[in-house]
């Protein structure tokens, strides 16, 4: 099993452990992490039998002032700027202990922000028999979850979380 992490995480895999396929041909990534996990689950010649994408980062609805308001924040202050993402991520619920990627940078922001997924991507996916799952929490307040839902419903199966924020959780845990 393959996971990669979110925009300036590391090893935040726990949050996920009851949703994984923990077995050898299973790719998986979360948010940020959902674009490289797609990207190696289209470009591999090696067997993969699943794509798991936990609320993958989903922003192409969203407007370019949006997007450089992100960027110049980040670039202002990017230890206020992973505070505020966080709180984001976690909310409506408090926020969790997380180990933070210090070499997260602006450029990855960048990728992140502006990154659009395509039918192409997803059918050069789905056209390699990959099974793809994505999951998404209704009570995202980082992604446009509807945006995501529609986007991947033809493709993948969706599986949304009432009551889930952007780490898929459903209640307080504290």
């Amino acid at each position: 099993m393959t996971f990669y992490s979110g925009f300036s995480l590391l090893n935040e895999r726990h949050f996920f452990e009851s949703y994984l396929e923990n077995n050898e041909y299973t790719i998986a990534g979360f948010s940020y992490g959902a674009i490289a996990a797609a990207h190696h689950a289209s470009q591999s010649t090696t067997r993969i039998d699943t794509l798991q994408l936990f609320s993958p980062a989903f922003f192409q609805t969203k407007s370019d002032s949006f997007k450089r308001l992100q960027i110049s924040g980040f670039r202002q202050s990017p230890q206020t700027y992973r505070h505020h993402f966080l709180e984001s991520c976690f909310s409506p619920y408090s926020v969790q202990e997380v180990e933070l990627d210090w070499n997260a940078n602006e450029e990855h922001l960048r990728e992140l922000l502006y990154f659009e997924w395509t039918e192409e991507l997803m059918n050069s996916i789905v056209a390699k028999g990959i099974r793809v799952d994505v999951f998404l929490g209704d009570q995202d307040r980082v992604i446009d979850v509807v945006g995501a839902r529609e986007f991947f419903l033809p493709f993948a199966t969706v599986t949304s979380l009432r009551l889930g924020n952007h780490f898929l959780q459903e209640q307080f845990n504290d």
